[in-house]
């Protein structure tokens, strides 16, 4: 787990500033832990896109507020108009599909997310963009992909004439991992008890059933099964 190491002991913090794409889930709240120890000014920014439950946008604003990081939100409505999809209409049902990516996916949403996170970031002087998309568990969505994150990384530099640089710090980490990172952040309680992965909008655990809970859950259960034997050797 040397990468994860890696990860969490940045003894020095840079001097540059970050923006992190921020929604208060598992996912996003370690990348902020992450951010705030990598970078001296780190701000947070979350997206209003008529979301299935309003409890994420809530809980983003509560985090960093305890975290004392400054926080945006910005309103999408448009993206809900463009794109129904399960996380914005309560009649699709959440399910995965044989043939393509599940019903929660949201077409352009990180292209988007990304994008204004990087026009507001530009404004802040902010050169870095912090973003908790995976391609190791990323349930087959095309923008959680390395290729894709590189891509708009290199057209945000065209296109505003300036050096971002887009983050990825769980790109190839399972939730496991993910969990384990939080833990070597000194944050694995606080993202346990605190964060919002549920599709359902149920803090913590969540409710236990939709994809999102699973996942989550599984990669804590063999997270702590992983500690809990390395401490007993």
């Amino acid at each position: 787990m040397s990468n994860l190491a890696t990860l969490a002991a940045q003894a020095t913090r840079s001097k540059e500033k970050a923006v992190v794409v921020f929604s208060g889930g598992q996912d996003s709240t370690t990348c902020l832990f992450w951010a705030l120890q990598r970078f001296q000014e780190v701000e947070a920014v979350t997206f209003n896109y008529g979301q299935r439950h309003s409890e994420e946008i809530q809980c983003a604003a509560r985090i960093a507020e305890e975290l004392q990081v400054k926080h945006h939100i910005l309103d999408m409505s448009l993206l809900n108009q463009l794109a129904p999809n399960a996380l914005t209409r309560e009649d699709i049902a959440i399910k995965e599909l044989g043939d393509g990516p599940p019903t929660t996916f949201v077409d352009g949403r990180n292209m988007l997310f990304l994008t204004f996170a990087a026009v507001l970031a530009k404004q802040l002087g902010a050169k870095h963009i912090v973003t908790g998309v995976c391609e190791t568990d990323f349930s087959g969505y095309p923008d959680c992909r390395d290729i894709f994150i590189k891509s708009l990384n290199v057209t945000l530099n065209l296109a505003m004439d300036y050096p971002f640089v887009v983050d990825t710090p769980l790109m190839w980490l399972n939730k496991a991992q993910t969990w384990e990172l939080a833990d070597q952040l000194g944050a694995f309680d606080y993202v346990r008890t605190k964060t919002l992965t549920c599709y359902n909008g149920v803090i913590a655990d969540g409710c236990g059933e939709c994809p999102a809970c699973q996942l989550r859950s599984r990669g804590l259960t063999e997270y702590i099964a992983s500690r809990d034997g390395a401490a007993a050797q």
